[in-house]
């Protein structure tokens, strides 16, 4: 049976509609393709303004998704039509997420400097969510990437990996190999035959990272 063709995902990224992130809309398209990533899901802190932009200019290429605080910790969505508000409970946030199909990630599962999840709070959303983020490029932690697959593996989920790249520096650090998905039933098929192809942000690109982000947070212009 031939097998099929993979793509390279780029599952977790931010522009400057995050406030913590320096990539404009156009140098962050331009990049990932320039580094082969065919599928970007751009996911901003609570807002899905910026992926609506990237959305019109490459529209093969961007996914529209969000990184949402909920009152326990994070969740990524993706395929989203509608922003989904923050500090809203866990539930409440996967209720409306699934009234719109989104497909559904637990990002940085145990890095709780960085709105992670206790065990507790994580059991009870794991029958509602798609996949578990088990490689983050930004844990600085290694033992939390590999708490996080350990996890899933365990359980049987889904996995992806992200960049959460807040500068062009981290774009493509963490990326997902796996065949061509249009949509979150797509997606939930092809995760079975993926593979994650990662390395965590080094001290030196870190400190380039947080430059950067620092100079987008004083242009008044940034969000061009």
């Amino acid at each position: 049976m031939k097998q099929p063709q993979l793509i390279r995902a780029e599952f977790h990224c931010h522009t400057v509609y995050s406030h913590d992130s320096s990539n404009r809309i156009p140098q962050l398209l331009r990049a990932a393709k320039e580094r082969g990533i065919e599928r970007l899901a751009i996911t901003d802190h609570n807002t899905i303004q910026g992926a609506l932009k990237a959305k019109e200019l490459e529209p093969e290429l961007v996914v529209v998704g969000e990184e949402i605080l909920t009152s326990r910790g994070e969740l990524l969505a993706f395929f989203l039509n509608d922003e989904i508000p923050r500090k809203l409970s866990p539930m409440q946030t996967i209720e409306r997420l699934k009234e719109q199909g989104a497909f559904i990630v637990v990002p940085h599962v145990f890095d709780r400097r960085r709105h992670g999840w206790s065990k507790e709070d994580l059991e009870q959303i794991l029958p509602h969510v798609d996949a578990l983020e088990v490689f983050n490029a930004r844990c600085l932690n290694p033992r939390i990437n590999r708490l996080g697959r350990a996890f899933a593996e365990e359980r049987g989920f889904a996995m992806t990996a992200g960049s959460d790249a807040h500068s062009l520096v981290e774009l493509g650090l963490a990326s997902v190999w796996l065949p061509a998905f249009n949509d979150p039933e797509e997606l939930r098929e092809s995760l079975k035959e993926a593979h994650i192809d990662a390395r965590l942000l080094s001290p030196l690109d870190h400190f380039k990272a947080s430059a950067l982000i620092a100079v987008g947070r004083i242009n008044p212009s940034k969000k061009r």
